[in-house]
C-alpha cells in the first residue's frame, strides 16, 4: 500500500498524550492481544485484560490501566502502524487489528440532513446511478426547506411530514431522518471488523457504492460511552436503493466494516464534547488518478450522539459485552468519476483515508469482498486461543 504520509500522522494531533488502546495480532501467541499506546511503544495488556471487552467493561478502565506493569513491548507505534498495511506485512511481527472484539457492531443511519437527501435519491433511483442527478435536483426543488434546520421528532418535523406526504414525497428515509425514532441497524458481527491498513470489501455485484467516514462511539454494557474511534461504514448504494430490505446485504459483507486505528478512552484530554466538535476529512485516491476530498462535521449532526446511544441500548435492548455505534455521516459523494451525472463509486485499488484531529487516521485499500482475506478468526477461535495462552 502506497504511503504518501508519515504513518505517525495517523495518530491524533496531540500524539500519545491521550489514552489510546487497541488490539494487535501477536504472531508468537498465534492470536490477538489488547494493547495500550505509550510514547515509547505499544504494550501488550493481555495478562491483565485478555479481551478489549473485559477492559472496557471495567467500572473505570483508566484506573485499571494506571497501575499495570508494562513489560511486554510489541514494538514502536510506527513499527506496528507500518506493519499493518496488508500488502507489505511481515507476518513474523505484530500488526494492528480493529480495536474491538466481543462488542456488538451497530450503526445509526440518516443522522445528517445532507445524507438524508442522498438516501431519498437512492430510493427514488431504485439503485440506478444514471438517474441520480435529475432525481436530486427535482427532490431539492420540491422539498423547498433546509432539512438541517428541522429537529427530528419535533412538531415542525411532524408538520413537514404531513406536507410531504400530501405531495407524495414521503420516504422511509425521511421517517428516520426527521421522525422521532432513529435508524439503528447491525452493521457487522463481533470479531468481523477489519483494522488500520487492511483491505475493505465491496460486493462483486455492486456498481454504485461509497465509503462512509464516521465517528464510532465505544459503549459499555451499562450504556456509558467510554471512548471513541473512527470507522468506515462501507455502503452499497445500488443494493439499498433497490430495496431497504436489502440493507443487510448493502452493509454487511466480508471486510465491509473498518474501525481504528485506536480507541481513544475518555479522560482529561478527550470527552464527549470533543466528539461533538470533531471534523472528519476523507480522501479517496484511485489508481486511475481520481481524487476525492470531503469534510463531514459532527457539528451538523441532526440528533445528539447520546440520544443515538440511548435509542440503541436501553430497557428494551441490552448488550452484555458492550457495543460500538457508528453515528452516521454527512458524507454522500456526488462528484462524478466516470460519467456525468452518475457521481462517485469505488474502484478496486482505491486508497481511503479518514482523519480527525482527535482520533487520528484510518487508512484502508478497496478490494472485492470475495477477494480480500476471508474472515476465519471468530469468537470461538478467540476463546480457544486465550485458553491455550492460559488467559482464561
Amino acid at each position: 500500500m502506497d504511503q504518501p504520509f508519515d504513518v505517525l500522522s495517523c495518530l491524533p494531533q496531540d500524539g500519545t498524550v491521550g489514552t489510546l488502546v487497541g488490539r494487535a495480532w501477536v504472531p508468537g501467541e498465534r492470536g490477538p492481544s489488547p494493547v495500550v499506546v505509550r510514547e515509547d511503544g505499544v504494550y501488550d495488556l493481555s495478562r491483565s485484560a485478555p479481551t478489549m471487552a473485559s477492559l472496557l467493561e471495567a467500572d473505570d478502565p483508566l484506573r485499571v490501566m494506571r497501575p499495570l506493569k508494562l513489560d511486554r513491548r510489541l514494538g514502536s507505534v510506527e513499527e506496528l502502524l507500518r506493519n499493518s498495511f496488508v500488502d507489505q506485512r511481515d507476518a513474523g511481527s505484530p500488526w494492528l487489528l480493529a480495536p474491538i472484539d466481543l462488542q456488538a457492531i451497530k450503526a445509526a443511519g440518516v443522522t445528517f440532513a445532507s445524507s438524508l437527501v442522498e438516501r431519498v435519491v437512492e430510493e427514488q433511483c431504485r439503485g440506478d446511478p444514471g438517474r441520480a442527478a435529475a432525481v436530486r435536483e427535482g427532490l431539492i426543488a420540491e422539498i423547498g426547506t433546509d432539512l438541517a434546520e428541522v429537529r427530528p421528532g419535533s412538531d415542525e418535523a411532524a408538520k413537514l411530514k404531513s406536507a410531504l406526504a400530501a405531495h407524495g414525497l414521503w420516504s422511509q428515509y425521511l421517517e428516520v431522518g426527521i421522525g422521532p425514532d432513529a435508524e439503528v441497524f447491525t452493521k457487522s458481527q463481533p470479531m468481523s471488523a477489519v483494522g488500520f491498513g487492511a483491505e475493505i470489501g465491496l460486493h462483486p455485484k455492486s456498481v454504485w457504492n461509497n465509503p462512509e467516514p464516521e465517528v464510532v462511539l465505544v459503549v459499555n454494557a451499562r450504556g456509558n460511552v467510554v471512548g471513541a474511534t473512527l470507522g468506515n461504514d462501507v455502503n452499497l448504494r445500488d443494493f439499498e436503493g433497490r430495496s431497504a430490505l436489502l440493507l443487510g446485504k448493502a452493509k454487511d459483507n466480508n471486510a465491509s466494516c473498518a474501525i481504528g486505528p485506536f480507541i481513544r478512552l475518555f479522560d482529561e484530554t478527550y470527552d464527549i464534547d470533543k466528539v461533538r466538535a470533531e471534523e472528519l476529512t476523507i480522501n479517496v485516491t484511485g489508481l486511475d488518478g481520481y481524487t476525492l476530498d470531503e469534510v463531514s462535521s459532527m457539528k451538523k449532526i441532526s440528533r445528539d450522539v447520546l440520544d443515538l446511544v440511548s435509542q440503541t441500548i436501553n430497557s428494551s435492548h441490552q448488550y452484555p459485552d458492550g457495543l460500538v455505534l457508528f453515528v452516521g455521516t454527512m458524507f454522500a459523494p456526488t462528484k462524478d468519476r466516470d460519467h456525468p451525472g452518475e457521481g462517485f463509486t469505488h474502484k478496486v485499488g482505491d486508497s481511503v483515508a479518514i482523519h480527525s484531529s482527535g482520533l487520528g487516521t484510518l487508512v484502508n485499500r478497496v478490494n472485492r469482498s470475495d477477494h480480500v482475506a476471508p474472515w476465519e478468526f471468530g469468537t470461538l477461535a478467540l476463546m480457544r486461543n486465550l485458553r491455550e495462552r492460559g488467559l482464561l
